[in-house]
């Protein structure tokens, strides 16, 4: 059932259609009862199930509690309790269920089931449907549409002991030779693709735990705060931007990074033990559930989405978890088509945002400042999932600031909708400069009016970017559980080479959803201006210049994603958080106060490696272990080294393939680089017999001409000129 809605922009008067009916509902009341917030003449339209005048549908497995669970529920939301084998099946067919499927056969009584469930309606009320239900797909998209289906994902083997003791040992599809564990894993299949909210139970959870968990889930559902600028100024949008919308924007219009309006989501410990023996793939579905509304992607789009996204890794582990030495353990973040963490990310972000701009007709020209490995994830990606041809990719990188493999990948990009700049600078103006560019009024209406052209951010800027960093590093603490080298509840460390505090920031939002991280460990390079602030509290770039490393990606000063891990420790104060930055931009330095450094310090600490400690630390590295790191890695692994107590498993996020940075690695292996072309140098890798293997997707790009050339010096006139350009081309 849809309703349509007319506001008065005066009187803030809703009209609302439903069929015949016509009823007047405030603009207040139609955010309370709709989730909606209306502003200015407006029709809308919105789905009743996702309304306050809805049903709660309880769905799961024969013995999930479904009967007792939906009169606790609807106790607690003072609703009606409908069971549908007693209130329903049982009046309509005037005989019990078990009578009825010894009567008609279980075939039969699927059919007849869904004929009875499709004749019932009811509003407003806590239904509990049967095990078999899911299993008529016309019946349950007719129940789905008056309102949420809450999945109750209880453990298998919780089910079978229920049963056992209701003394059950028979349910509707089971045939001869069948056991009750096989038809009920058949069964999943129809609750997996059914529901709108799944409830994570424990192992021997109580049905009051269960409970508890449905009222939260139902709590956190009708919570359509949506997010908010982390400085959160007045001019900027209000606290309803819901996450199609913060995906299409990119960046706040006060200059702010979007965070959640209504905080981070939790799981329990024994909620985490339910993912253990999951898919990578079905990790990611369960943690990134928590942070999607259904009402922003449902889902199913957020499975297909996922499913895509990791089919293109070259291992079916996507993120696999490696021992080093001692107790290190690296994560394998750079399986993906372009060979760093960032695919992780990017063959998942272009599919949200494609989601996002779906029912719109605007252009869309995503611009990426990239370090060396995000330009070529977000080219590959975009390309993969962009969907139409109002989407296109400008990426400006630093000309002498990426690796000449890192070139080439972006270079050899294909397609009238991408286009790759080297600009006469470094990785800071490239940053900046969009960051202005997002700022400047005018030319972003210019664009918008002249050529009906939007601007947005692939960047860990963006919201939907940094959104599924969460997941690898969750999974890698239930990787080492799996393997165990810990039991759930244990705590690790983690390093991670940081340049714009994004990979790191994923892994601060994974400890908050419950991940036992003990800390975080930022391993900087030269560029070690987040070292100093950690340490010290005080952030500063005057008389601070940028050095070009041999682990580029990050040569950064300017960490962008820090600001939403300020925004976090001071407990949401954006007008804090906006100080910082406007002292930033105009002094070019802040300083946080004596309270915030000590909670800062509490879970982070920092550490430096220079270019001889990363050289030496990977020809070791590969002498003792045959094991061969990149060059950002190997930061990572000598500031682990430095800090680790040596008491709990310490990760190592490993960033990037070796082959991505070839003369480098070659040159601290104690190897002549005679050539310049990338192909003779992954030979000459190849020849050493390193693990792991060389990655098939770069070695295949190395041998694609350029099709890009494009060079600009280091200022705003030219990058604006170049963006000019390149819509007029690809218009």
């Amino acid at each position: 059932m849809m309703f349509t809605f007319r506001i008065a922009a005066r009187h803030s008067i809703a009209v609302a259609v439903v069929k015949s009916k016509t009823h007047k509902v405030t603009a207040i009341n139609a955010r309370f009862l709709f989730g909606v917030t209306v502003q200015g003449p407006r029709t809308f339209s919105i789905d009743v199930k996702y309304g306050k005048d809805r049903n709660v549908i309880l769905m799961g497995c024969p013995g999930a509690g479904k009967t007792t669970l939906g009169r606790m529920i609807a106790k607690s939301l003072s609703m009606p309790v409908v069971d549908i084998d007693d209130d329903h099946l049982e009046p309509s067919w005037k005989t019990t269920v078990g009578n009825k499927l010894s009567e008609v056969g279980p075939e039969r009584f699927l059919q007849l089931e869904g004929e009875a469930l499709l004749q019932f309606n009811r509003h407003k009320t806590v239904i509990s449907l049967t095990g078999s239900n899911p299993m008529h797909q016309e019946a349950m998209e007719h129940i789905s549409k008056s309102g949420i289906v809450v999945f109750l994902d209880v453990p298998l083997q919780d089910i079978l002991n229920r049963l056992e003791r209701m003394k059950v040992d028979r349910i509707v599809g089971q045939r001869p030779g069948v056991s009750m564990a096989d038809i009920l894993k058949y069964r999943q299949q129809f609750y997996e693709k059914s529901y709108d909210i799944r409830v994570i139970c424990a192992e021997n959870d109580s049905l009051e735990s269960i409970a508890d968990k449905i009222m939260k889930a139902l709590e956190r559902f009708d919570d359509r705060q949506g997010y908010v600028s982390s400085r959160n100024s007045k001019n900027a949008e209000s606290d309803q931007m819901n996450l199609n919308q913060v995906i299409r924007k990119g960046l706040a219009g006060d200059g702010g990074l979007y965070v959640p309006a209504s905080g981070i989501p939790h799981l329990q410990t024994t909620q985490w033990n339910r993912l253990i023996s999951c898919s990578y793939q079905e990790r990611a579905l369960r943690i990134l559930e928590q942070w999607i509304n259904p009402t922003d992607l449902s889902h199913s789009n957020l499975k297909s989405m996922i499913d895509s996204a990791y089919d293109s890794f070259n291992c079916n582990k996507v993120v696999p978890m490696v021992h080093l030495e001692r107790n290190q353990y690296l994560l394998e973040l750079f399986h993906g088509p372009t060979a760093s963490f960032k695919d992780a990310a990017l063959q998942l972000m272009p599919q949200f945002f494609r989601e996002a701009v779906k029912c719109e007709s605007t252009r869309y020209l995503i611009l990426v400042a990239t370090s060396g490995d995000t330009g070529s994830a977000v080219l590959d990606g975009f390309s993969r999932y962009s969907g139409d041809s109002n989407q296109s990719v400008m990426v400006l990188f630093p000309e002498d600031g990426v690796s000449e493999i890192q070139k080439v990948q972006m270079r050899a990009t294909p397609g009238d909708n991408a286009h790759v700049v080297g600009v006469r600078g470094d990785f800071d103006f490239c940053q900046t400069a969009i960051k202005k560019i997002f700022n400047d009024v005018t030319l972003i209406s210019h664009l918008r009016e002249n050529y009906n052209v939007k601007l947005t951010a692939a960047n860990s800027i963006n919201w939907g970017r940094l959104l599924p960093q969460v997941v690898y590093h969750a999974s890698a603490y239930l990787d080492l559980v799996n393997q165990n080298v810990i039991s759930v509840g244990d705590p690790i460390d983690i390093c991670i080479p940081t340049g714009n505090f994004g990979n790191i920031q994923g892994a601060v939002y994974a400890k908050a959803m419950g991940i036992p991280i003990r800390r975080f460990i930022c391993a900087s390079n030269n560029n070690n201006i987040l070292t100093t602030f950690l340490n010290t509290g005080i952030y500063d770039l005057r008389n601070r210049s940028l050095h070009q490393t041999i682990s580029p990606a990050i040569d950064i000063l300017k960490s962008s994603n820090l600001e939403r891990f300020l925004h976090l420790v001071t407990g949401g104060d954006s007008r804090t958080v906006c100080q910082y930055y406007k002292s930033l931009e105009t002094q070019k330095y802040f300083e946080v106060s004596p309270e915030i450094l000590k909670k800062i310090q509490t879970d982070v600490i920092a550490g430096t490696c220079n270019e001889q400690e990363c050289c030496e630390t990977i020809a070791t590295v590969f002498k003792e272990t045959g094991y061969l790191m990149d060059t950002h890695t190997a930061v990572a692994k000598v500031v682990a080294d430095k800090l680790n107590t040596g008491d709990i498993p310490m990760v190592i996020a490993a960033t990037a393939h070796y082959a991505k940075f070839a003369p480098h690695v070659l040159q601290c292996l104690g190897q002549s680089v005679t050539t310049s072309d990338p192909a003779s140098q992954f030979k000459q890798l190849a020849a050493l017999k390193p693990r792991p293997l060389l990655h098939p997707e770069l070695s295949s790009v190395v041998s694609k001409p350029p099709l890009h050339h494009s060079v600009i010096d280091g200022n705003m006139q030219d990058v604006i000129k170049e963006i000019v350009k390149f819509i007029q081309r690809s218009g």
